[in-house]
């Protein structure tokens, strides 16, 4: 009996076909959610020295808020008091200001306004101190800088009536008059905050005060005006150099003003809301906007508030703001900045936790990958930090001692804190466009009733807006295989010319019973 030889094709058919039934006949296990909840981690108030973690507490047992927003709250009071009057020197001619942009969401009824109050009082308290030194010497600038106008335009007045021989004299004498009445300027009456201003205004105010300002609010329409409400276009250069101490330069009355090393705080109350918008701000990503703020999404306590809880002992808030304003009056007199230096035990802190981050940054593999713009500042922000904590711990003399690696590593605890909240706030704003096109699959898989589909049937099915090429289809299948929503059939290869098949995929039969 003879038999026919097998041709490598037809083998190949055979296998793939078996496999194909296989693959079909495999159980489904249960999908893995595209957007399984985040964890959020708590706040670490035991990083804080304990006048200022007794007092983020107090405030809120009384309020009964999420402490995270006193604590953020408080690293931004920190900020305020020494942003532009302390840098920490990292290593070589690496340097970090001492300045920090912090946002906390929350939903409306969840107090903002109470906390706000609480955690900036001393701020304003500390404002009218400088105010009230200062004045004497604004008034003697005032005084003096009208008299020597006055005496420039006599001077002027006189030479222009004098005779020949005696016109360039007097000219001359003029003229030098005019110039040292222009030399002198009047100090501005001190500031350490600001509400929603212009970017235009707080551009001012940051070169009046000597680069220091603080943009404190229980309400986000702050970035409403960066977003362009009254220019109708984004504005948002004074806030990029202000958080990164670039140098700035302000046209104001005439006159150009270069502010050298800016030092603008930021510390928000926002609703979750306002933080989906603030994605959508035209360049807000790529050019480094979102990056620069340290965010925190509390879970609100609103349906299991205590009716009466404890308030906040007298000498708990007292030590809280006689520290605040030690610290700010200690540093306000500092033209050059004092320089925090770190000990070698804290850079090696530091260095480990560098180590640790960096492969979390790859764009395969890495979870913060997609959101790397922000992830790859947790370095500085790291050192802004521990100078925030090191100057909280020593409020009158922070700059004769080394930040310690104890404080160091205070600050990672809060460097994971806010990656922990920020990895959940740039979902809120869609950062990871993998995972929103997969659930764009996912939807149209959904509502098909498809028992499998090819992969050509998926993309005749999609937007170009959202898929331009094959290319873009193919990360959000991937996902979608990977948390088991879809299965890869193998590609029969026929062995002819023309187009390849399409490859195929069987399709969950859950997904009529969505899950995600």
């Amino acid at each position: 009996m003879s038999t026919q030889p097998v041709e490598s094709s037809e083998l190949w058919a055979g296998f793939e076909a078996l496999d194909v039934q296989q693959a079909a006949a495999a159980p489904w296990e249960e999908p893995i959610p595209l957007t399984a909840r985040r964890e959020l981690p708590a706040f670490p108030t035991e990083v804080f020295p304990a006048w200022l973690g007794d007092f983020v507490r107090a405030v809120a047992e009384e309020t009964q808020t999420p402490v995270d927003m006193a604590a953020s709250l408080a690293l931004a009071v920190l900020s305020t008091a020494a942003g532009g009057r302390a840098v920490v020197h990292v290593r070589g001619r690496w340097r970090e200001p001492t300045n920090a942009f912090v946002v906390v969401a929350l939903p409306p009824g969840n107090r903002k306004s109470a906390v706000f109050s609480l955690m900036t009082n001393p701020l304003y308290k500390s404002e009218a101190l400088l105010s009230a030194a200062s004045a004497s010497t604004i008034i003697e600038a005032e005084i003096t800088a009208k008299l020597a106008k006055e005496v420039a335009d006599s001077a002027a007045a006189k030479a222009a009536r004098a005779d020949a021989d005696k016109r360039d004299q007097l000219v001359a004498e003029a003229i030098s008059l005019a110039q040292t009445a222009e030399s002198l300027t009047v100090p501005a009456k001190p500031r350490l905050l600001a509400d929603d201003a212009t970017p235009e205004v707080i551009a001012s105010l940051l070169a009046e005060q000597g680069g220091r300002l603080a943009v404190m609010s229980a309400e986000g329409g702050i970035f409403d005006i960066i977003a362009g409400r009254y220019s109708g276009t984004p504005n948002m250069e004074v806030f990029l150099r202000g958080q990164a101490g670039d140098r700035l330069r302000v046209d104001r009355r005439g006159r150009e003003e270069f502010i050298e090393s800016p030092a603008l705080t930021m510390g928000l109350t926002v609703q979750p809301s306002v933080l989906e918008d603030i994605g959508r701000i035209k360049g807000a990503g790529d050019r480094g906007l979102l990056a620069r703020f340290l965010y925190s999404l509390p879970t609100s306590l609103v349906g299991h508030r205590k009716i009466l809880p404890d308030t906040i002992p007298d000498e708990v808030a007292d030590t809280y703001e006689e520290r605040v304003i030690a610290l700010t009056m200690s540093l306000a007199d500092w033209t050059d900045p004092a320089v925090l230096q770190l000990s070698p035990e804290a850079n090696d802190v530091l260095v480990a936790y560098e180590k640790r981050q960096e492969p979390r940054l790859r764009k395969r593999g890495g979870d913060l990958g997609h959101i790397g713009n922000w992830a790859a500042k947790l370095g500085g922000a790291t050192c802004r930090l521990a100078g925030l904590l090191h100057l909280a711990t020593h409020t009158e003399n922070g700059h004769t001692q080394p930040i310690t690696a104890d404080t160091m590593r205070d600050a990672v605890k809060l460097s994971d804190y806010f990656t922990g909240h920020a990895l959940a706030v740039f979902d809120l704003m869609g950062a990871d466009h993998t995972a929103n096109r997969a659930r764009i699959v996912y939807e149209l898989l959904r509502t098909n009733d498809w028992t499998e589909v090819s992969k050509r049937e998926v993309m005749t099915k999609l937007s170009r807006s959202e898929f331009p090429t094959v290319a873009d289809l193919d990360p959000a299948l991937n996902l979608l295989e990977d948390h088991g929503y879809i299965r890869a059939q193998p590609v029969h290869r026929s062995g002819g010319r023309g187009r390849p098949p399409s490859p195929r995929y069987l399709i969950h039969p859950q997904l009529s019973e969505p899950t995600v």
